[in-house]
């Protein structure tokens, strides 16, 4: 039992020490980091499924665009729906950073 307290009050010493040694301007707790991170993760995996069929159906109108329109047309609708955000990150959960669904079109 003596071993156990000991390693234990080892750890939360050594525990201590490390986290005033990470010197980072904005200091989050090691929960909240675990639960951007995990909120980051789910959230792409919601959300890259809707990403993927909004950049499918845009290939396809900027075929019948190409079609239609022409190749500068269909440049726009391809980048409209093919760019912007694909995975959630953190700082987009902190609100640091938009979602951009749709992409800016005249972006290359």
């Amino acid at each position: 039992m003596r071993y156990v307290t000991a390693l234990g009050l080892a750890l939360l010493l050594l525990a201590h020490s490390t986290a005033s040694w990470a010197a980072s301007g904005t200091q989050e707790s090691t929960l909240s980091q675990i639960g951007t991170g995990v909120g980051s993760g789910l959230g792409t995996v919601v959300y890259f499924p809707f990403k993927a069929v909004f950049c499918l159906g845009g290939g396809i109108a900027s075929g019948f665009t190409l079609i239609f329109a022409g190749r500068d047309n269909a440049d726009k609708v391809a980048g409209a729906a093919c760019r912007g955000t694909w995975a959630i990150t953190p700082d987009i959960i902190n609100g640091k950073e938009p979602v951009k669904f749709v992409g800016d079109p005249s972006a290359r």
